[in-house]
């Protein structure tokens, strides 16, 4: 019998920390597991939700009772919880997408019984092996169910993810008294109700108050992208002490706040789920990531290891900031975390305190910082809602390539068959597959139409629904930005939470005496916005064909569907990210009204031009030809090409009209969508620097380079006006 005081003994020792002792609710949530209850906690970030499940799963190991299944969200999440499982005593092993090579000896070690707390991703529940191999074998070994950030499981939540879903079917097959653990910091009482219908009406509650003594609430209106970054500037340097999360709505801004803060001496990188190391990356993080024993020749897990140590180097305040994505959020624990800033504002008051409430766990005092008033942040939101829900016509389109393919279906067959991106189809497959009749069923990489599939229907209504609340979460979010009220009652009462006192005393409406001051340096300011105007995008060169057959057939053998190099092109350059700043908003008005590109722009690619010096010098241009508008790129390009002092060369010319690129949704679609719209006549064979005004896919820069280089042409790199891969994002 596991008694209080023996508890308060193991948290004192794990903690080392002799003086330590439960919170209101802690030993309460351990004790009602170990006596087979399903319990549903949900208690402000920081307050250590996490110390109940693995003191619970220590102790219902020592009394064998079995091993704990714990289902957390986040890759960056999990490497927290196993560092924090081996600081309580407790053997934790986890299964998911970075370690594929460890999988046959942690199965073995699990059907061994050497493991106290298996951790697995929700998305690892539909895969087939991982059922057959690992959780079928172990499922009368589970002692425990844990399903941390809960509030993934609800529909109403804010990180609603379907393979949460498949959660409500597992716990249908594990024993009637096993006890289960939710937790989440952010569930208001739809979220709660659902996570009840989800896990069983005879979940208990407990919860607790939200508020957070140590955290500063601020908002701060800011109209443009300049005074934010200008601000930054200031407020890093000279009010906010220690190290913090700069939050940003999209990578695009991520990647541009940290170039520009290092660019003014502040160690700060971009972190999202793809993120790659900067080209200037301190030296030290290329090598400590080249000595990483997962790192080899071909930069695999090159990714993986470099979020793992921007972590770290935040973790030891090695940086100022990470500046971030909503990949670095679920329970990323920093105790001395003293600063969030929202760079944007958030689609929901749900989305903003999961992530202002990583600061000031373990600190006395911390900031969190909110700027708000850009039309972006309006366009950004919507674009989120809209797409939210996959398209009903899309819906319909996949099912019916599914059934028209047979059971040997993959993604790869349904991109050719369909005008689709790849993430779009993936996200259908998904949706879909986690129906309670699901008219599909996934093998791996395969599906197939299940006996559901001809009656299938999309949940109109039930999407509608959703939709409207989001929306009024949305106007709950821009009416926290600009209230007068308490702040840190706003979040209470959004979130359902109790209201300990109607004043914190600890937020800009209350205590406007504590703020970090709001004024922009305007030399800063116009720094910033220059900038802007020099924020060059790279242009990677593709490495592989869209679609082998047609390459083949029209530049001849490849290896593998690889670009034979003596066909790729240079890297290249973009001047400015679409609509994007003074020099992004001259594009779309030169392409789309005056039909001329400004003066300006031409100014700022010579500029652009001397500061990046190609390695392969062009000794003369060229430009992407239009049937639309003839005259409008090779225009610019022949203006560029005077002021740098190069010839233009007219030897490209558009022989089929095509649909525009921006239609074409995957690389297959994207490469046979032009490869036979062009014709190459009589280019020089020196080294050539191709112009298009426009960069997306690449797809065409691709396809002419090739045909370029198969008419003997040396070498040719890509130049663009803007690079407009990030509408929409």
């Amino acid at each position: 019998m596991i008694t209080r005081e023996y508890a308060v003994d193991t948290l004192r020792h794990a903690l080392n920390n002799k003086n330590a002792d439960f919170r209101d609710g802690q030993w309460e949530a351990i004790d009602g597991i170990l006596h087979n209850k399903r319990l549903l906690v949900v208690q402000r970030t920081g307050w250590g939700k996490s110390m109940i499940y693995f003191l619970a799963a220590k102790f219902l190991r020592e009394e064998k009772r079995g091993m704990t299944l714990l289902i957390s969200p986040l890759l960056s999440l999990m490497r927290n919880q196993i560092e924090s499982a081996k600081r309580v005593g407790i053997g934790c092993m986890t299964i998911n997408s970075t370690n594929e090579d460890d999988w046959d000896m942690i199965g073995r070690d699990i059907n061994a019984g050497r493991c106290d707390l298996l951790l697995v991703s929700p998305e690892r529940l539909s895969n087939n092996d991982f059922s057959a191999n690992i959780l079928d074998r172990i499922g009368d070994r589970i002692g425990l169910l844990v399903v941390d950030e809960a509030h993934c499981i609800s529909d109403w939540g804010h990180d609603f993810r379907p393979d949460y879903k498949r959660i409500s079917k597992l716990i249908n097959k594990l024993p009637k008294n096993m006890p289960v653990l939710a937790t989440t910091a952010t569930a208001n009482n739809r979220v709660v109700d659902d996570i009840k219908d989800q896990l069983g009406q005879s979940v208990e509650i407990i919860r607790g108050d939200l508020v957070r003594k140590s955290l500063f609430l601020q908002n701060i209106y800011m109209d443009t992208e300049e005074k934010r970054l200008a601000w930054l500037v200031s407020v890093l340097k000279g009010h906010l002490l220690g190290s913090g999360i700069i939050y940003t709505l999209t990578t695009r801004d991520a990647e541009i706040v940290a170039k520009w803060l290092r660019k003014n001496n502040i160690s700060a990188y971009a972190y999202y789920s793809n993120v790659i190391p900067c080209d200037d990356c301190d030296k030290n993080i290329t090598e400590r990531i080249e000595l990483d024993p997962r790192w080899d020749s071909d930069g695999k897990n090159t990714n993986i290891i470099y979020r793992e140590l921007l972590e770290n180097m935040l973790l030891k305040n090695e940086i100022k900031a990470l500046v971030a994505t909503s990949a670095l959020g679920m329970g990323f624990d920093k105790p001395d975390l003293c600063f969030v800033i929202h760079y944007q504002r958030p689609q929901s008051i749900v989305h903003y305190y999961q992530q202002v409430g990583r600061a000031g766990r373990g600190v006395d005092s911390a900031y969190g910082i909110l700027l708000y008033g850009s039309t972006d942040d309006d366009a950004i939101a919507n674009y989120f809602i809209k797409n939210a829900f996959p398209d009903e016509g899309h819906v319909r389109s996949v099912l019916n390539a599914i059934y028209e393919g047979g059971t040997e279906t993959s993604k790869s067959k349904i991109e050719r068959t369909l005008n689709m991106s790849s993430s779009n189809i993936e996200k259908i497959i998904k949706f879909v597959a986690n129906e309670e009749m699901p008219p599909i069923v996934v093998d791996g990489k395969k599906y197939s139409a299940t006996i559901n599939f001809k009656r299938y229907a999309m949940p109109r209504e039930k999407i509608e629904r959703l939709n409207g609340i989001r929306y009024k979460e949305l106007d709950a979010m821009k009416a926290y930005c600009s209230s007068k009220n308490c702040l840190m009652d706003l979040l209470c009462e959004e979130l359902d939470s109790p209201i300990i006192e109607k004043k914190c005393n600890n937020c800009c409406n209350c205590s406007p005496i504590s703020s970090i001051p709001t004024k922009v340096d305007p030399n800063i300011e116009m720094f910033a916005s220059e900038f802007l105007n020099k924020t060059y995008i790279p242009i990677h060169a593709r490495k592989k064909w869209g679609d082998i057959n047609t390459a083949v057939i029209e530049f001849g053998p490849c290896n593998n569907g690889f670009i034979p190099l003596n066909l790729m092109m240079n890297d290249g350059m973009a001047l400015v990210s679409y609509n994007s700043g003074p020099l992004g908003r001259l594009v779309k008005n030169g392409k789309y009204h005056d039909h001329r590109f400004d003066r300006k722009l031409i100014n700022a690619c010579v500029k652009m031009y001397e500061v990046w010096r190609p390695i392969t010098r062009p000794t003369w241009v060229t430009s992407v030809p239009s049937l639309n508008d003839p005259s409008l790129v090779s225009d610019f390009s022949k203006r560029f090409a005077s002021e740098i002092g190069l010839k233009y060369v007219d030897c490209i010319k558009k022989i089929k009209r095509t649909d525009p690129q921006k239609n074409m949704k995957n690389s297959y679609h994207q490469q046979n969508n032009i490869i036979d719209a062009f014709e190459i006549t009589n280019p020089p064979k020196s080294d050539c620097l191709l112009i298009d005004d426009m960069v997306d896919s690449r797809w065409t820069l691709t396809i002419i380079t090739a045909m370029l280089r198969k008419k003997g042409v040396k070498s040719v790199t890509p130049m663009a006006l803007a690079d407009s891969s990030n509408i929409g994002d």
